[in-house]
C-alpha cells in the first residue's frame, strides 16, 4: 500500500498533523519528515521493531551508524553527560540546525544505555554517537511529545541521491514508508554536516551545508559583558578586555577573531545602534583604545545562547539574565571576583569613568588566568 502523504502546507490544523505523526511513530511506523536539509527518514529509537523497519527501507550497512534526534541542545547531556566543552560549544550554536554532532559514547549513565540493543546497535557501532536537532518545527512539535529520541537518517535507498521533496520519498521508498508530511522543496537540498568533536578537534566526517569556516567561527570562545544600557561599561570592558587577550597571546586585537577569541558586550535595557558617552570614548582612547565606532545591542537569546562566557556589571545583571535564561546560569558571572558590582558612571564627570575602567582594568588578569585559548584543530574530510 502507498504511503499517505500529507501536505502540511495546505493543512488547516498542524497540530492535528503533528499528532498523527507521533501516533504513527508510537505504533511503530516509519514516517518520513521535512527537515531544512533534505527529507529525512525516521523511527522511534525507543521501538527495536520499527528501526529495523527503517533500516529495511534504507537498506544501510547494520554496521553504518544512524543519528538520533533529540529535542534540544541541553538533552544532548542526557546521551552524553561527559559532553567536552567544544561539543557543548557547537551544540548550543548550530541546534535547532544542519549539523549532526557525533561524539564518544562512554558515559554508562547516559540515556542510551536505556534503548532497546539493537538500537543501541544501529546508532552507535563503533563506539561514537551522532546527535541531531533538526530545524524544522514540524519534527521538533513531533520530538516534544514522544517519550524518546527518533532514529533519524536521510528518506532515500543507501547510495542513492538524498530526497528533496516528498514526490523523491514515494518515489524512492514506496510502501515501505507509511506518512509522509510534505513541506515542498526542503531548503538546502543537501545533507547535513557532520562533524565529529572530541578537547579541541573537530573532524568533518561529512561536508554539508554547514561550511568549514562557518564551523571554525562557531567554534570559536565568545565572550559577552553586559551592562544595562550598553554604552559605557560593558563597552569599556569590552575594549579593556580584548587588549588584555591580545597582550596575553602576543597578537594585535584585530587578530583575535582569526585565533577563534570573541568578545562582544550588550545592554539588559539597550537600544540597537546606541553611540557610546563621550566620556567613555576619552577613557578608551586615553588606554589606546577605540570605542568610538561602537553600536549598543540589546542582550538577545541568541546572544546567550551562542555565550561561552556571560560577564555581569551587577549582581543584579546576572539575576536579570538567570530568571529569563535559566539555562545559562552556570556561564553567567559576576564581573568582579569578589562579587560587588561596578557602578555605572553615566551621568558623572570623566573622573568617574576613569575609576570605573580602572576597576574593570583591576579584575581582567585573574579573570582570564583559567580561560582555555587554544583554537580548535579543524580537520578537513
Amino acid at each position: 500500500m502507498p504511503p499517505t502523504v500529507i501536505d502540511i502546507r495546505t493543512t488547516d490544523d498542524l497540530r492535528d498533523v503533528v499528532h498523527r505523526a507521533v501516533q504513527a511513530l508510537a505504533e511503530g511506523k516509519v514516517v518520513a519528515f521535512p527537515t531544512e536539509t533534505v527529507y529525512g527518514l525516521a523511527a522511534s529509537a525507543l521501538n527495536a521493531d520499527a528501526v529495523a523497519a527503517l533500516l529495511d527501507a534504507k537498506g544501510r550497512d547494520k554496521n553504518h551508524p544512524l543519528a538520533l534526534a533529540i529535542k534540544s541542545a541541553d538533552e544532548a547531556l542526557d546521551y552524553v553527560p561527559d559532553m567536552p566543552v567544544l561539543g557543548r560549544r557547537l551544540a548550543r550554536r548550530c541546534w535547532p540546525g544542519p549539523v549532526t554532532i557525533v561524539m564518544e559514547d562512554n558515559h554508562p549513565q547516559g540515556l542510551l544505555q536505556q534503548l532497546p540493543d539493537s538500537v543501541r546497535q544501529a546508532v552507535c557501532p563503533n563506539g561514537t554517537l551522532g546527535l541531531r536537532v533538526p530545524a524544522h518545527e514540524v519534527i521538533l512539535s513531533v520530538l516534544r511529545l514522544l517519550a524518546g529520541p527518533l532514529v533519524l537518517t536521510s528518506a532515500n535507498k543507501s547510495g542513492e541521491p538524498d530526497a528533496a521533496t516528498a514526490e523523491d520519498v514515494v518515489t524512492n521508498l514506496g510502501d515501505a514508508v507509511e506518512l509522509v508530511l510534505d513541506d515542498g522543496q526542503s531548503q538546502y537540498g543537501q545533507p547535513s554536516s557532520v562533524i565529529q568533536v572530541a578537547d579541541g578537534e573537530i573532524k568533518i566526517l561529512r561536508a554539508g551545508v554547514v561550511t568549514e569556516s562557518t564551523l571554525r567561527w562557531l567554534s570559536s570562545l565568545m565572550v559577552l559583558i553586559v551592562c544595562t544600557g550598553n554604552t559605557c561599561r560593558s563597552p569599556m570592558a569590552e575594549v579593556l578586555l580584548k587588549k588584555r587577550i591580545a597582550e596575553r597571546l602576543g597578537i594585535e586585537i584585530g587578530e583575535l577573531e582569526q585565533r577563534g577569541i570573541v568578545v562582544m558586550s550588550a545592554g539588559i535595557a539597550a537600544m540597537a545602534g546606541a553611540q557610546p558617552t563621550p566620556e567613555a570614548v576619552q577613557v578608551a582612547a586615553q588606554c589606546g583604545l577605540d570605542l568610538s565606532t561602537h553600536e549598543s545591542q540589546p542582550l538577545s537569546d541568541r546572544l546567550v545562547r551562542h555565550a561561552d562566557e556571560i560577564l555581569t556589571m551587577t549582581r543584579s545583571h546576572r539575576e536579570a539574565i538567570v530568571i529569563q535564561w535559566p539555562h545559562a546560569a552556570d556561564r553567567t558571572h559576576v564581573f568582579c571576583e569578589d562579587g560587588k558590582d561596578i557602578s555605572d558612571p553615566i551621568g558623572g564627570p570623566i573622573e568617574l569613568y576613569r575609576r570605573c575602567a580602572d576597576q574593570i582594568d583591576s579584575q581582567l588578569e585573574s579573570l582570564i588566568e583559567n580561560w582555555d585559548f587554544r583554537e580548535p584543530k579543524i580537520i578537513s574530510a
